[in-house]
């Protein structure tokens, strides 16, 4: 076969490989995202362990008023608040383990324990990717993550919250339309 054929050949099996993965993805962070985003939670190490009890002694997973478990929510700027997703994360032997990612179940949120964070697609695709600038510390200095909860907790995790960022990043979703 001649070889620009072969590539040709190769670029439009490679393009359809990709289009047909981003469109089994679902919609960037709708209720299929938010469940691929919890499993990916649990098999991160830094996420469980250091969530878990840091290298200071600190668990920020205990820290949940009482309640047995952190609600994390999070949605894109442009498609509203009435699209967030939810991860539940609770102490399961010592690790901070994702026991639900979908739709907001009910649960109240404290806003003394738990998160809510929102972004633009550009700033959670530079955060997902852990570009310079991006960062944990950076994009929420720079306002680039829009975040609600205890901050100064969120300071006591930073390396873990990175880590959060950046997965958000890696779970496939399409960005084409907001979830419904």
């Amino acid at each position: 076969m001649e070889i620009g054929k072969m590539f040709k050949k190769t670029g439009i099996v490679l393009g359809l490989s990709l289009l047909s993965t981003s469109l089994m993805a679902g919609e960037y962070m709708d209720a299929t995202w938010a469940k691929q985003a919890c499993n990916a939670w649990n098999k991160n190490a830094v996420l469980t362990s250091q969530l878990g009890k840091n290298e200071d002694g600190y668990s920020w997973v205990k820290n949940d008023a009482g309640r047995g478990y952190k609600l994390v929510q999070m949605y894109r700027s442009s498609c509203g608040v009435n699209t967030k997703v939810q991860l539940t994360i609770a102490d399961k032997g010592g690790k901070a383990m994702c026991i639900y990612g979908g739709k907001p179940d009910g649960k109240k949120m404290n806003m003394n324990v738990d998160y809510l964070m929102h972004a633009t697609d550009k700033n959670w695709n530079c955060m997902g990717r852990g570009s310079w600038g991006c960062g944990a510390m950076g994009a929420m200095m720079s306002g680039k993550l829009k975040f609600s909860g205890p901050k100064m907790e969120a300071m006591k995790v930073m390396t873990p919250f990175e880590g959060f960022l950046k997965l958000a990043g890696k779970v496939p979703g399409n960005q084409a339309a907001c979830p419904k």
